[in-house]
This record gives C-alpha cells, structure tokens and sequence, in this order.
C-alpha cells in the first residue's frame, strides 16, 4: 500500500501524540526525503566536511524524535523543522570546529541572487546563521522563509503552505530577506 501525503500526516500526528507505532511506520516513509535534504546541506559545505549525510540525518532524527505534543499540519511544516535541526546541527558542528581551531576565521561570502547561495561551495555557514539571526529579531517570517527556501529546498507555494502566507507574500520577502542578507554578509550597500 502506498502511503498518501495525508497519511503521513496522520502518522505524524499519531506520533506527536506518543505513538510509538507510529514513529516507527512513518519513518521509512520520510527517510528518503530527508536523505536529499541532508545531501543538500552538505553539497554547500566544504570538501571533506567531517560530518556525512547519514550522520547528520541520525543527528536530526534523534533531535525530531524529541518533539512530542506536535501537532503537524503537513508533511512540509515536518520537513521545515527537520531543516531547522540540519541547520543548527550544521553550525553547531562548524562552530566547533571553529572552536578546535583556536577561533579560526570566518570568510564573508557574497549572496548575489538565490542561485549563487544554493550552488556556493565555501559558504560560511557560521556567517550565515549570524546573518539570519539578526534577520529573525527585525523580521522572523523572512527568516523563516529564507530556512524553508534554502535550507529545506521548499518552493514558494510550499513554503506559502508551511507559514500560512500567500505565495506573493513570500515572493516579495524572500526578494527582500536575499537583499537584506546580501548587504549584511558582504557590507555593500
């Protein structure tokens, strides 16, 4: 039997709600998906990145499997957060490593437009969870659209779906939060 976006969801939810079960059948069902997400990540990162895909999709499983009481809209609102935990997995291993090196330094990067952030081989993911940080505390939704659209690979029309926005709402701050970021990362103005 093939398992529908719905079902997912309910098992989601099921499993939010402590089923064991639950967790158990949905898993294989995300696992693959979470294998691209992960091997995204790490496509941005550095060559020899000590940190493998299946290693940072065990981290953000053992990370989701803490979350209990959620209650899931979709499958996209499961992926956001699972992009979420690689992302702070991500730089907390990057910190660390900054931490191992005696505070070696960061590199600036420029984000000319989407596709420059996406196919960036030296992005300093340090640099950029900074940068989104500061982003989040002048305006959390274009933070969070810049984590479903980057970090997650979701499209306008899911991440509208994820926030409850319309997709003209993300167009128009995901053009802004790229600027914004843009300007913060590099100081141009």
């Amino acid at each position: 039997m093939v398992e529908t976006p719905k079902d997912v969801t309910g098992l989601l939810n099921r499993w939010g709600e402590g089923d064991q079960e639950a967790l158990d059948r949905v898993m294989p069902l995300v696992y693959d998906e979470l294998r691209l997400q992960a091997a995204r990540y790490l496509r941005r990162e550095r060559a020899g990145h000590s940190l493998q895909t299946t290693a940072l999709i065990h981290e953000a499983y053992l990370r989701l499997v803490d979350q209990r009481n959620a209650h899931w809209q979709n499958r996209a609102q499961f992926f956001g957060l699972a992009a979420q935990m690689m992302r702070r997995i991500l730089v907390d291993h990057a910190r660390a490593k900054k931490r191992a090196k005696r505070g070696g330094s960061d590199v600036r990067v420029s984000l000319n437009a989407a596709t420059a952030i996406v196919n960036a081989p030296d992005l300093d993911l340090v640099v950029l969870d900074d940068a989104l940080n500061r982003l989040a505390e002048i305006d959390l939704q274009q933070s969070k659209i810049v984590e479903l659209r980057f970090f997650s690979g979701l499209n306008v029309d899911e991440t509208a779906a994820v926030l409850a926005i319309s997709p003209a709402t993300v167009k128009r701050d995901w053009s802004v939060a790229k600027a914004w970021l843009r300007r913060e990362i590099t100081g141009d103005e």
